[in-house]
């Protein structure tokens, strides 16, 4: 008896701890679903997507440590640049590199991808399980006091570099079921630096942590907050078939 009156209060630490995590992920998760009023996304396909983004973390955390290492060999971490180059080229370039091979592999040639919206819809998905998955290591790394903080900006920030993505990911499936490659090429590669841009000034601007940095963040932050939501609007309401 002794043993199960132990057991009983750490499952409900692991719960807590566990719905902290996910919860802020599943919510904007919800609404973006809803907001997908014109033809509403499979749950079945939409959970593989979660699933792809979790798998894009993991691989994520492997390519990362090399990255990191590659760049340790060239840059000193005392330079000026180290931060903005590690935030860039190694943090950014490869989580959302794994995120767009994965959503790409994944949707592509989905017959459910048949409309513009869609694109930002699995964007989202695969961008929401990445942060769930990286935010469960941060919860039970650092304990629930980081839970708030990335839950209003860590997680709506994946959220809100995958809508950019997602939108031009729309487009190109747009260009090539209209026989237009090279639109379809651009477009895909516009939604991929733009995730890496505001990815990387993102986290460049956390990781500096000087007080013209957080500022410039806070700045960041809810300026992009506004642009994502307008654009969810907009996409949603002037939403074409593909």
């Amino acid at each position: 008896m002794d043993g199960m009156f132990f057991v009983l209060p750490v499952m409900n630490i692991l719960a807590i701890y566990i719905l902290a995590a996910v919860l802020p992920a599943i919510f904007l998760m919800r609404y973006i679903y809803r907001v997908d009023t014109v033809e509403p996304e499979p749950p079945g396909l939409l959970g593989s997507l979660v699933l792809m983004g979790m798998l894009a973390a993991v691989l994520a955390m492997v390519l990362e440590y090399f990255g990191e290492g590659v760049l340790n060999s060239l840059v000193d971490e005392n330079s000026p640049y180290y931060t903005v180059l590690l935030a860039f080229l190694v943090v950014a370039v490869i989580e959302e590199g794994a995120k767009f091979l994965l959503l790409r592999k994944r949707t592509w040639r989905d017959p459910n991808f048949n409309y513009r919206f869609d694109g930002v819809v699995y964007a989202v998905f695969v961008s929401l399980g990445f942060a769930a998955l990286e935010n469960l290591e941060y919860v039970f790394h650092y304990g629930l006091s980081v839970a708030v903080p990335r839950a209003l900006l860590a997680i709506p920030g994946h959220m809100g570099f995958a809508v950019f993505m997602g939108s031009f990911y729309g487009r190109a499936k747009l260009c090539e079921d209209s026989g237009d490659p090279a639109g379809r090429n651009a477009n895909l590669l516009a939604g991929y630096l733009l995730a890496v841009f505001l990815h990387g000034f993102y986290d460049s601007c956390a990781m500096t942590g000087t007080a013209q940095a957080t500022a410039l963040f806070v700045a960041f932050v809810i300026v992009m907050y506004i642009l994502v939501f307008r654009r969810i609007r907009r996409e949603a309401a002037t939403d074409i078939p593909v």
